[in-house]
């Protein structure tokens, strides 16, 4: 409210607290010093006056109620390091338990005799650990925020679940959430005082058909990216983000079998469980895990363990930061790129790589590990390159890309333009491909390598 005073004879419409203007407030917690702006009439010009030794008499003009009102204001909004803390703290842990379920059912042989492993109408493949993780992580959100303020855009449906022949599938995927959700205490998070139905289930998993837009929230989640590296029992990723008003203001990146040496990023998973078993485990074991996470603007990206089998999530969790590598020299980079080639031109980034000096081999990996390496230093540049017709999905790119960025990389397509999450589920606009990489140097040379060698190429 304005600022009355008869001892200043003058009104004091913006006062700075901690060296930020407050319009039209009066806040001070020493009676000694205040600072205010005025505004002659006559003028648009602001003129700072420092007041020593404040009139006691003055203040007691004013209202005490309506100065402790206008504090009371100020200390609920939140500070910028406040924002979403909520929103990261229940994204990290939810992703931490989608880890734990992944493992489990992982840990189950799974294989394509057995019934866990489904293909989906573009041929790719589906698992029990996809839909648990969904309805978990549905679940989850729906509890902590609210179900009517959680709208959720995420790769599975139940269509096959719904299916005559699927109760046995239902009822292991029902299984598999419920054994999970459990554990929430584990976690700090709450569960349900009784075990989910199946139709409950069902309407966890349902309930992520948000389709996304320029406005509004909204969460992504791919519940397992990289199915077939799951599949395999190689690399693959949990990822959630929360998208708002067509920006990616978190993402969390859950990796169960990124191994903590980067040489053995190179590695087949299978090989290193064998290896493992001959050697004693250390705190830098090859399997251990790890979650990596990032909020818009933070300038940061942090990174905790897995939580251990029988352990309780502590907040933050060892948590420590990560940073992307300052090699920009093309010869000394390493290079990632999907090992589909369904959905990748494999030959078009040998092409780029090698007019741009690029003299490693490529790190084929699966899922959204590849933002994380790069994330951590780990790798340098990311080049896909997708095939005519097909369309990249936001939830396999929003909770890399903020990460990236927050740990100082460059995310563009190959036009070196920002990634557009507000067009829908598809990454719409997209030119040519998505660049990914760890400063901008190493991102301009390899635009220029694109634009050079585009024309020649058969994508």
């Amino acid at each position: 409210m304005p600022l009355y005073c008869s001892g200043l004879a003058t009104r004091v419409p913006h006062v700075l607290v901690n060296g930020r203007i407050i319009n039209n407030h009066l806040i001070s917690h020493r009676v000694g010093t205040l600072s205010f702006s005025h505004r002659h009439n006559s003028s648009s010009k602001h003129s700072l006056v420092s007041l020593s030794k404040f009139n006691q008499s003055c203040l007691c003009c004013c209202s005490s109620s309506s100065i402790m009102e206008d504090q009371t204001k100020l200390d609920s909004t939140p500070s910028e390091s406040e924002k979403y803390s909520k929103e990261v703290e229940v994204a990290v842990r939810a992703v931490q338990m989608a880890c734990a379920l992944c493992q489990r059912v992982q840990g189950n042989s799974i294989s394509k005799t057995d019934g866990q492993v489904q293909s989906k109408d573009d041929n790719s493949p589906v698992t029990v650990a996809d839909w648990s993780v969904q309805a978990t992580v549905s679940w989850l959100l729906s509890e902590s925020f609210g179900s009517k303020n959680v709208s959720i855009v995420a790769e599975e449906d139940i269509q096959n679940l719904c299916k005559a022949d699927a109760a046995g599938l239902l009822a292991t995927v029902s299984n598999a959430v419920n054994e999970c959700l459990a554990e929430a205490p584990r976690f700090g998070l709450k569960g349900p005082n009784i075990s989910l139905g199946t139709s409950e289930v069902l309407e966890a998993i349902s309930r992520c058909n948000s389709t996304g837009g320029p406005t509004g929230r909204f969460w992504t989640l791919d519940p397992v990216d990289g199915t077939l590296g799951f599949v395999r029992g190689d690399q693959y990723a949990v990822a959630l983000a929360l998208i708002e008003d067509g920006q990616v203001v978190l993402g969390v990146l859950g990796c169960p079998n990124y191994p903590m040496r980067k040489e053995w990023l190179s590695y087949h998973h299978r090989y290193h469980r064998i290896i493992s078993k001959l050697t004693p485990p250390t705190s830098e074991s090859w399997d251990k895990g790890c979650v990596i996470y990032a909020r818009r603007g933070s300038g940061e990206a942090l990174m905790q363990p897995l939580l251990h089998v029988n352990k309780k999530l502590v907040w933050p969790n060892s948590v420590r930061p990560v940073r992307v590598s300052s090699i920009d020299n093309p010869s000394l980079a390493t290079f990632c790129e999907p090992v589909e080639k369904a959905n990748s031109s494999h030959s078009f980034t040998a092409g780029v790589a090698h007019s741009m000096g690029l003299r490693k081999q490529p790190l084929r990996v699966y899922s959204m590990v590849k933002y994380a390496a790069i994330a951590r230093g780990d790798a340098e540049i990311f080049m896909k390159f997708a095939r005519a017709g097909y369309k990249e999905k936001i939830w396999d790119h929003a909770a890399g890309v903020v990460i990236i960025q927050e740990a100082g990389g460059v995310v563009t397509d190959a036009r070196g333009r920002p990634l557009d999450f507000s067009k829908g589920i598809y990454l719409e606009g997209l030119d040519r491909g998505i660049i990914a990489c760890a400063g901008p140097k190493l991102h301009d040379k390899i635009i220029s390598a694109v634009d050079a060698s585009w024309d020649s190429s058969s994508l």
